[in-house]
């Protein structure tokens, strides 16, 4: 989820602003709104698989930390923007999506060039919270960016989601997900995910205000010194349009470092 400047409403065509699902066009971009001008995904039409906005590079950050990443579950597919850039750039990861509402499902692959199902990514029609609940250690990474027209629903930050998060997956498991950070209760969130997963956590700021890719570990990565962060995200960087070496500063920046270390987060304060 994106939001709209204000400055930029005008340039939009085609958007009702109803609980439908709906896509508009304006300077080379098109974009998916859920029933309001807010960006849910934006593809830019001459390169659509690129990652146009910039938190869902952030969110592609989970690269940085572990190497041997097999498996992607994605709950929400909006206009499948990392599912499509996972599965046109990053040939040894399989990806399952489980999107509830069949139009989106329709309009993300004839509007945004989110492929069909195949041996390495499986789109399911269906329940998320169902699907985790079902699902145990079933998952190397979790990717949640679940915005609606009215934000992130209630079922998608209480303290029961994030502790089935971290039960979906396995032992050296991430969680990213996608927060607004002028969010009133952005910090009850954080709170949260940071009990569900033992303080090991980490923000990663994409905006002045706007969003925050939040990063849960199962268990906290062997190796944060600076250093090696930044020699992956050069390797990264060779093969992927994604400024993962600003972003790892950016990760120093917004979360306690020293000049040679990342450090996760420890407040563990319980928020019910």
């Amino acid at each position: 989820m994106f939001r709209v400047a204000k400055h930029l409403m005008r340039g939009l065509s085609n958007v009702a602003l109803t609980d439908a699902v709906d896509v508009s066009e304006s300077n080379g971009i098109r974009s998916l709104h859920l029933g309001s001008v807010t960006i849910q995904s934006a593809m830019r039409i001459r390169e659509p698989f690129a990652l146009e906005l910039t938190y869902t590079r952030g969110m592609m950050c989970f690269l940085l930390f572990y190497s041997n990443i097999k498996h992607v579950l994605a709950i929400g597919l909006g206009g499948g923007s990392i599912t499509k850039y996972i599965h046109a750039y990053c040939a040894d990861i399989t990806s399952t999506v489980i999107e509830l509402n069949p139009k989106i499902i329709q309009i993300a692959r004839s509007q945004f060039y989110v492929p069909e199902n195949d041996e390495r990514l499986e789109i399911i029609e269906g329940d998320g919270l169902k699907y985790l609940a079902e699902h145990s250690d079933a998952s190397d990474v979790l990717l949640i960016d679940a915005f609606d027209s009215n934000g992130i629903p209630p079922d998608f930050c209480s303290q029961d989601f994030f502790d089935q998060c971290a039960n979906t997956l396995t032992n050296s498991g991430i969680l990213v997900i996608n927060l607004w950070g002028s969010d009133k209760n952005f910090d009850i969130y954080l709170q949260r995910i940071e009990q569900s997963f033992s303080g090991n956590v980490l923000i990663l700021p994409t905006g002045k205000p706007g969003n925050i890719a939040v990063f849960g570990f199962k268990l906290e990565p062997v190796d944060l010194r600076m250093t090696s962060l930044r020699d992956r995200a050069k390797a990264l960087e060779k093969h992927h349009k994604i400024e993962f070496l600003q972003f790892v500063e950016t990760l120093a920046e917004h979360n306690p470092s020293s000049s040679n270390r990342l450090f996760m987060h420890r407040n563990l304060t319980t928020e019910s």
